[in-house]
């Protein structure tokens, strides 16, 4: 894997491809990476994707530079949630963060010519390593809601002298014939 490569969930692709279709007339250091993104992704099922790879509303833990770490959900786009709990992928830095692994990191450009230096410290929420635990955990007590609803009891197919049973017909071969069914 290139070391400035992406990890992406099929779906992650999809959505990513259908922001560059969006987003067509747009020009810039977002749309360039993107385009950079798209071009160096690798593309794996969701249940194939690492637990240390940012996948949309993944929760992650990143550093700018050298600042203070930030911790943030990747979303799809701007939300009515409070202001710094999300950074949607329409954000440069939100696009950067995306499809990294845990101790990843990327430079980009800004608009003002600065260029940042962004690192994924580490992944605290990733849904489909949360949907994997939650399978594990049903596949793991399910043999327990599979029991059996009924009780067996021993002896119960003992055929007692009481029990009436049809008398052979005529012919002696035993069989009762169509009229006993």
């Amino acid at each position: 894997m290139r070391h400035d490569a992406c990890i992406l969930t099929t779906k992650d692709f999809a959505m990513l491809e259908a922001l560059y279709d969006r987003y067509s007339s747009t020009s810039g250091k977002w749309r360039a990476l993107l385009y950079r993104k798209l071009d160096t992704a690798n593309i794996l099922f969701r249940d194939d994707v690492p637990p240390d790879v940012a996948t949309l509303n993944s929760r992650v833990c990143f550093r700018i530079n050298s600042g203070d770490a930030d911790a943030r959900v990747l979303s799809h786009d701007r939300m009515t949630l409070p202001v710094g709990f999300l950074l949607p992928l329409t954000s440069l830095r939100g696009l950067a963060l995306f499809g990294l692994r845990e101790e990843q990191a990327i430079s980009i450009g800004d608009d003002e010519g600065h260029t940042e230096h962004i690192l994924l410290e580490r992944v605290l929420y990733q849904p489909e390593a949360a949907r994997m635990e939650r399978e594990a955990a049903s596949r793991a007590s399910l043999p327990a809601s599979r029991r059996a609803a009924f009780r067996v009891v021993s002896g119960g197919l003992d055929v007692s002298p009481s029990v009436d049973r049809p008398t052979p017909v005529s012919g002696g071969s035993g069989d009762p014939g169509p009229s006993a069914a």
